[in-house]
């Protein structure tokens, strides 16, 4: 009963992340607008995100062990509510790019530490169930953002202020996101263990598996998220097709990714995590070829295989950093900073590639990357009773 309650409380806690997130996301138009942010200035403002990412998440397993991943998720969820409000303050209020800017830093700290926490409690659950349903539950984060992007699109179209929209929004995700946590595993269960766990801090950082873990996630990380940023301009551009048609092609990815995790789990469970990601991965790798390659027809295809190539590999990897319940939070905390990396690194150095080549040709990184990512995975071999 308790395993099923937390179970629940993940999956919600996770939509509840999604949706937090892509609201802030939704209004970045009209903050460059309120702004008159030119796209350099933007970048900047932005590149603030990537530094509260990067503060935050080496520090977040340190965190999870001294409070539990219950009290970290719900720190999280308050860092996060004031960075909205501070935001929408920042923009309708002050119209101040500096603190705009220091907003955008307060919301990628508390995303970073409650991302790292639902995930540890979330590879807790799974060995608890003796099932995989990480993938299930990174699925409601993408129908969080989902549900978060198209409100925000209403709101939008309705007139409504950023600090009107954000406020509400916080005051929905203080009050969820503080009572949801509420029904996650005790922590002698998160553990392993019934006492405290000493964890060695940094250890992590000089373990060969947990790097190699990093790199098979930093490679998922990368073919999704190059995904989310360039699909819908490499149709439009590459394919020559009107806008609607890359809209089309990147909602066609979100389904296929979203359909990919609901489904994969059976096949995880079935076939293990080795076989079922290098499969992915190629799958990836050849979806990327026939979106550079192909027809517009074909590239559609290529769409829906890159979708559901990329569905598993991050989840699967913050399941593999957390095999172990006493040394999970230091783990997932590495994995984590280092698959986020990808988001941080990828946009620029494929706009960088697209200068250079084209955008839709520097998508055949992707399928470059496949190659050290297939190698790598083994790393993330069940270990033990942790498959079930």
């Amino acid at each position: 009963m308790a395993t099923t309650t937390a179970r629940n409380a993940v999956l919600a806690t996770f939509a509840v992340s999604g949706l937090a997130f892509s609201t802030w996301a939704a209004r970045i138009p009209a903050i460059r607008a309120q702004l008159d942010l030119t796209p350099g200035e933007l970048g900047r403002t932005l590149l603030f995100g990537a530094l509260g990412s990067v503060v935050s998440l080496p520090l977040a397993g340190r965190v999870i062990t001294a409070v539990g991943a219950a009290r970290a998720v719900m720190i999280g969820v308050v860092v996060v509510v004031l960075g909205l409000l501070g935001l929408g303050l920042a923009v309708d209020v002050l119209a101040s790019a500096p603190t705009t800017a220091a907003a955008i830093f307060v919301i990628a700290v508390g995303i970073s530490l409650w991302d790292v926490s639902m995930n540890h409690e979330g590879a807790a659950v799974e060995q608890q169930l003796g099932r995989t349903v990480m993938p299930i539950f990174h699925a409601f984060f993408s129908g969080g953002t989902v549900v978060g992007a198209l409100a925000a699109a209403g709101i939008v179209r309705a007139g409504v202020p950023v600090l009107a929209h954000l406020a509400v929004v916080a005051a929905l995700v203080l009050v969820v996101g503080l009572w949801i946590p509420r029904g996650f595993l005790p922590r002698r269960l998160e553990t392993g263990e019934e006492g405290d766990v000493a964890e060695r801090p940094g250890s992590a950082w000089r373990e060969p598996r947990t790097l190699a873990i990093g790199l098979v996630v930093l490679v998922a990380a990368l073919t999704e998220g190059t995904a989310n940023d360039w699909i819908a301009l490499a149709v439009t551009e590459g394919h020559d097709q009107p806008e609607e048609i890359g809209v089309l092609a990147f909602a066609t990815f979100l389904a296929a990714m979203t359909a990919g995790r609901l489904l994969g789990v059976r096949l995880l469970d079935r076939y293990g995590r080795v076989v079922v990601l290098r499969v992915l991965f190629a799958l990836a790798a050849v979806g990327s070829l026939l979106v550079v390659l192909g027809t517009t027809a074909t590239a559609f295809v290529g769409v829906v295989l890159w979708g559901v190539g990329a569905s598993l590999g991050f989840p699967t990897g913050m399941s593999a950093a957390a095999d172990d319940p006493r040394r999970a939070a230091s783990r997932l905390s590495v994995v984590s900073t280092i698959g986020y990396l990808a988001f941080i690194v990828g946009p620029p150095l494929l706009g960088v590639l697209g200068d250079h080549v084209g955008v839709l040709r520097s998508l055949l990184l992707v399928g470059l990357l496949a190659v050290p990512a297939v190698l790598a995975v083994p790393a993330v071999r069940e270990r033990g009773a942790a498959r079930g």
